[in-house]
């Protein structure tokens, strides 16, 4: 019997991105060259975030959305940082507040330097170059891969280093209050469920995890060895995992997992032998998945469903981040804003269906609710009137000097350890 493709009934079967017109892209930007493999770009309802080559230091660039056009070389940027950024992240709730890691480590015997800055946006963007950032972060030993804020409590912060570790930060009082200290090997992702109870991470000694965060337990753990996994995703409430990677023979996979039993993939596929790295984005709401890279479209596998790809050049699809309705793709030359386009549901009435109650700019929880063990879903909110911001929460910086950072009982800035061959 021949092989038949099996496809769902889906609403969303016939979406296609459809590539912005050249006066809707930002130009002439400098992306940077950094060799570490991560998004370098965050877009929220308001501004977009770019990591730029520069000298002297590492910088980045916010632009307001409508500021489409060609960027000029002397647009202001934010460089407070001695050392090539490496991520970037917008908080959910406070939109004008960005964390930023970076990369270089100075001397062990130098003086502690901040892996971790918190930058606060001026209304409209920025009128001249930002270097004072309104809270710096001391506790990792090594250079930060990775940030990432909590997604139902405001004011926690996540962030991995090169020193092997995951600290999760109260901004209120700008200090780490827990450590994950569970990974023997550079962490490649972190992953948050949907109210943020569990915490996946991808890490370079092959093996993929479900911690518990609060208490750095680790729950399921697989050694993949026939998928070395690279990036990670939690897909909404489904209780499923969605991994990307490579396999033994070097072609790039996906693979589907359950989260409370990692012992097996679900589904293992096969994408092509491109090279390059896949970025996993999950839209929970309309529960679609989105492959950033150079992707070609393969047969559908029950239950994941390729859409159909972009149509652009799969050489130009480097890059793709979800942005409600569209998506911003990093691409060579100038980012592109992609729209998502429904031809099957082109009307004048809003379709409930396809712009779902979303996650809202309230944060569910406090610090402290979250510390002590409380979980509570994201507060959801309409599209209906489009958005609106409402939150009325504000950022406020801590004051504080820089002192010994003790977390588990171990002082963060004395004990540091040798440095590793994954240090540059």
């Amino acid at each position: 019997m021949s092989w038949r493709p099996q496809y769902r009934s889906s609403k969303f079967r016939n979406v296609y991105g459809k590539v912005a017109s050249r006066e809707h892209c930002f130009d002439g930007i400098p992306i940077t060259k950094n060799v570490h493999d991560n998004h370098f770009c965050a877009v929220n309802a308001r501004f977009l975030a770019i990591v730029t080559e520069s000298a002297g230091g590492g910088s980045f660039l916010v632009i307001p959305l409508e500021q489409t056009g060609r960027i000029e070389p002397n647009y202001p940027k934010v460089c407070g940082h001695q050392g090539n950024v490496l991520d970037i992240k917008w908080n959910p709730f406070i939109e004008n507040i960005i964390a930023s890691s970076r990369g270089s480590q100075p001397h062990p015997d130098a003086c502690p330097i901040p892996q971790v800055r918190i930058w606060e946006i001026p209304e409209g963007g920025l009128k001249r170059n930002m270097t004072e950032a309104v809270l710096e972060l001391y506790g990792h030993s090594r250079r930060v891969g990775l940030v990432e804020w909590h997604p139902t409590t405001n004011n926690i912060l996540f962030s991995a280093g090169y020193d092997y570790k995951v600290l999760i930060w109260n901004l209120d009082i700008g200090e780490p209050v827990k450590m994950i200290d569970c990974h023997t090997d550079v962490i490649l992702c972190m992953s948050f469920n949907t109210d943020g109870s569990l915490l996946a991470t991808t890490c370079k000694d092959k093996k993929l995890r479900v911690v518990e965060p609060r208490s750095g337990r680790v729950l399921q753990e697989a050694s993949c060895k026939n998928h070395r996994v690279n990036r990670v995703v939690f897909l909404g409430s489904t209780k499923r995992l969605l991994t990307t990677g490579v396999s033994r023979w070097n072609t790039r996979q996906i693979a589907l997992w359950d989260q409370e039993d990692l012992s097996m993939p679900l589904i293992e596929e096969e994408i092509d032998g491109l090279s390059g790295l896949l970025f996993p984005f999950y839209d929970a709401d309309t529960h679609m998945l989105y492959l950033a890279g150079k992707v070609r479209a393969g047969r559908p596998v029950p239950p994941l469903q390729l859409l159909l790809g972009s149509r652009a050049t799969p050489s130009r699809l480097d890059m793709q981040v979800e942005m409600s309705a569209g998506s911003l793709r990093v691409v060579s030359r100038f980012p592109q804003v992609d729209g998502f386009s429904f031809p099957s549901f082109q009307s004048e009435t809003y379709q409930e269906d396809i712009y779902p109650m979303t996650p809202g700019t309230e944060p569910a929880l406090t610090p402290d609710e979250w510390l002590s063990g409380v979980n509570r879903e994201p507060i959801l909110m309409s599209l209906k009137e489009g958005y609106r911001r409402t939150s009325k929460v504000v950022f406020k910086a801590p004051v504080r000097e820089k002192k010994s950072v003790v977390v588990n009982g171990i002082d963060l800035l004395e004990n540091v350890p040798p440095r590793t061959e994954n240090e540059v």
